[in-house]
């Protein structure tokens, strides 16, 4: 497929991102919001999961989206009792069901917070197959 770069709908245009972490809670019991903005179209294209790996590429924890949001850009999810301690160094980062990982992450602690990152697509890519994995796309 041929992709003019003059168009503002490039194929580079179709990843997601997290693009904020908010974190409450006590060590080893966090609840972690993501915001995510990604570009989903329907089941044929959407966000299926985030996700926290250590900076080896040790899955940590894995938030399955049962669904496309695409009415509802960017969209916050939430999970809780996150095995983490105040000082681990983490990324948290976004899967897209047709095209995998995303190179846009965020890097941080709960001790110093989370930012932008990069990382890339092929780190720790062995993770796609491990469980939890989504089960279909309800909508």
């Amino acid at each position: 497929m041929l992709v003019d770069e003059s168009d503002s709908t490039s194929i580079f245009d179709f990843n997601a991102q997290v693009t904020e972490v908010s974190i409450s809670g006590e060590s080893n019991a966090y609840t972690i919001s993501t915001t995510i903005s990604s570009p989903d179209t329907g089941c044929d294209q959407y966000a299926d999961w985030w996700e926290i790996i250590d900076l080896e590429g040790n899955l940590i924890y894995r938030r399955i989206l049962t669904h496309s949001h695409v009415d509802e850009q960017p969209f916050t999810r939430s999970s809780s009792n996150i095995l983490l301690e105040h000082d681990d160094q983490v990324y948290i980062r976004v899967h897209m069901n047709n095209s995998g990982y995303t190179s846009a992450v965020q890097k941080g602690s709960i001790a110093n917070g989370f930012s932008a990152d990069e990382l890339s697509t092929d780190f720790a890519e062995n993770l796609e197959k491990v469980v939890p994995l989504p089960n279909g796309c309800a909508f």
